[in-house]
């Protein structure tokens, strides 16, 4: 293979199997289950980067199923997202990922950064109560429950605050394992329809484990929670500041 042949084809590892294609990439029937509950501020301190900014001491921890992704497949997703500004705007900072699919493993972290980890979800309905977990390996790490469909929240509202940016820190090492890439990354999900919509009380356990460390950010008071269908497209990210320059 040529230089001119790797310069061209060269998108993703493996060059010449690449774990995922290019984006954008759009989901179907993508179905979320948040429950924001408030934490710590000085835990939250600890893991926002700068210049993001704290606003509020709150995490939203979700249960994501996606049945239906271009490139991705069928996989199961749930993680930390932490509520931020940025240059005074409204945004939410990806604080941990995990779901058991290599494709969009290796593309999030890839492409955007986002910080995704191998693990076991599951997110469905016990008869009257939505269920989401985690496990890593098969240690039980999170679970969150949601009465099913008790009472329907304001689609409009709701695709309005979707398409808020999300941040990610991507960090690429060097081959003697120091930093080549560390950078701070925006994103937008686009073409965003809210299908339904709604509420119930809802409550979240999160156990201690030292390569998944959720309860760094501890529950202290679980504050809402929302179950919700949409369909979007994941826009391609740009980066918004350089921690190496």
């Amino acid at each position: 293979m040529k230089i001119e042949d790797v310069k061209r084809n060269a998108f993703a590892m493996p060059l010449t199997s690449p774990a995922f294609p290019p984006g954008p990439y759009r989901f179907i029937n993508r179905e979320y289950l948040i429950i924001t509950y408030r934490t710590d501020p000085a835990a939250l301190a600890r893991v926002v980067p700068e210049p993001l900014k704290v606003a509020a001491p709150h995490v939203k921890y979700e249960f994501i199923r996606m049945p239906d992704s271009s490139g991705f497949g069928d996989y199961t997703e749930s993680g930390q997202v932490i509520p931020i500004t940025f240059e005074g705007k409204a945004g939410g900072y990806v604080h941990s990922m995990f779901l058991d699919d290599e494709a969009p493993i290796a593309g999030g972290r890839e492409i955007w950064g986002f910080p995704k980890k191998l693990a076991n979800v599951s997110f469905k309905c016990e008869i009257d109560t939505l269920v989401g977990t985690l496990d890593y390996g098969r240690i039980r790490i999170a679970t969150g429950t949601m009465g099913y469909k008790y009472k329907p929240l304001d689609t409009a509202a709701l695709a309005k605050a979707m398409v808020e940016p999300g941040f990610l820190l991507k960090i690429i090492p060097h081959v003697d394992c120091s930093p080549r890439i560390c950078e701070l990354v925006r994103y937008y999900l686009e073409d965003v329809t809210v299908k339904g919509a709604w509420t119930g009380p809802a409550n979240i356990e999160l156990n201690h484990h030292a390569l998944a460390p959720l309860t760094d950010l501890p529950v202290l008071e679980v504050l809402s929670a929302a179950h919700f269908v949409a369909d979007l497209t994941l826009g391609l990210g740009e980066v918004v500041h350089d921690y190496l320059k």
